[in-house]
């Protein structure tokens, strides 16, 4: 396949030619990341690639793509737990400092990292990791593809992943 893709993920997500979409959820894509130094990254991109910020989605669009953001992370937890036993948390974070588009990253973190590295922000990998092929997204993620999409849909029956504000409390 090409990479094409790459140079508009949202766009090619929507027209159903982004090889790394695990699911379409209500306000985004649940989209596997494009390298695995840490197994299980992945990626919430919104569905508007017009759309920079949080702040400029309406707000039920907004609760939506917070409430995304929770069920990816949940089952990245899930699924690394499952898969890993040295799984330690999730981290989640919307930066949007390098693409424009409104996007929230989901980071497993393990006991196995470099105790250097462990307690810090990922982005504090050496750039070597970033770009080395062994890293890379591959065949060898199938089964965690499998497992994340698995807990995706999991989630998704849960009668409390209603949106906050579409509750009736």
């Amino acid at each position: 396949m090409s990479d094409d893709w790459r140079e508009d993920r949202i766009g090619s997500a929507l027209r159903g030619g982004n090889p790394t979409v695990l699911r379409r959820l209500e306000a985004g894509f649940a989209v596997i990341g494009d390298v695995q130094f840490l197994p299980g990254y992945s990626v919430l991109l919104v569905d508007d690639p017009a759309v920079q910020r949080l702040s400029e989605l309406p707000r039920s669009k907004r609760l939506a793509f917070l409430s995304d953001m929770d069920r990816l992370g949940e089952a990245v937890e899930r699924a690394c737990k499952r898969l890993d036993q040295a799984f330690r948390r999730v981290n989640l974070e919307i930066l949007g400092n390098t693409d424009p588009f409104l996007h929230a990253h989901v980071w497993p973190r393990f006991t196995w990292e470099p105790a250097e590295l462990v307690g810090s922000p990922v982005w504090l990998y050496p750039r070597e990791r970033w770009n080395d092929e062994r890293f890379a997204l591959g065949p060898q993620h199938d089964a965690l593809r499998e497992a994340i999409g698995e807990e995706l849909d999991s989630l998704a029956s849960w009668p409390d992943r209603t949106p906050i504000g579409n509750r009736c409390e």
